[in-house]
């Protein structure tokens, strides 16, 4: 097998491995009566990503969200040549995991969809797409930060990854799904055939992840520059 072959490979995996637990936790709660708990939910996929990282990162980068890549593709750090590839194979784990959860057990808690919540009979859209935003963009640029730099920060790049996704999940989780990640939201969309406002969705995650690697380019010139002016 090529070495490209391995990393679409381990990329497929790894989605597959995120979305199969993380909304499998979000239908074994509904199947069991509510015995995961919305805190457990979101301790699980900050808790699969954290392994995933360690696991394989070193073979494909465990970027396990279309999001992630692009990131990493505007930062100049990920070939555009590999970036519809490995968003192909995310896509196709998370798929996979969502229809498989599905045949085994049937559909529940709409398979772990990202939903907006409803209020006073409205569905919360624009507000959760701001904060898919967001969420993301403090993913990214936690990411960017913690992915480069001194050997000694990027052995801690999955605690701290798994740690920031755990918080968003448990947070924010409740109200827009914090998914952060289309191919997390792709995946039990279908399952489930519920599209609602999905399309925040995709371009949230997109739109924040973006507008991470500026920031992040902001802040690492800024450091550059104080540690230039300081003392000897």
């Amino acid at each position: 097998m090529t070495n490209n072959g391995k990393l679409i490979i381990s990329e497929l995996l790894g989605t597959f491995i995120l979305v199969f637990t993380g909304t499998g936790a979000v239908v074994f709660n509904e199947i069991s009566g509510g015995q995961v708990t919305p805190l457990g939910i979101g301790l699980v996929f900050g808790l699969v990503v954290m392994a995933l990282v360690y696991t394989l990162g070193d073979i494909s980068g465990a970027h396990i969200n279309p999001a992630v890549t692009l990131g990493f593709w505007a930062s100049g750090q990920f070939a555009g040549k590999q970036v519809a590839p490995y968003i192909l194979a995310q896509c196709s784990g998370a798929l996979l995991a969502s229809l498989l959860l599905r045949g085994l057990f049937g559909i529940h808690g709409n398979m772990g969809a990202t939903l907006p919540i409803i209020v006073n009979d409205q569905p919360l859209v624009y507000e959760c797409l701001i904060l898919e935003i967001i969420l993301t963009f403090i993913l990214m640029f936690v990411i960017l930060n913690v992915a480069t730099g001194a050997k000694e920060k990027g052995l801690f790049t999955g605690i701290v990854v798994g740690g920031v996704i755990a918080l968003e999940a448990v947070f924010a989780g409740p109200i827009s799904g914090a998914s952060m990640n289309p191919a997390r939201s792709l995946g039990p969309a279908v399952a489930s055939s519920n599209f609602t406002a999905f399309w925040i969705y995709i371009i949230g995650p997109v739109v924040g992840s973006l507008l991470a690697v500026p920031t992040w380019r902001f802040i690492g010139r800024s450091s550059e520059s104080t540690e230039a002016i300081k003392p000897n």
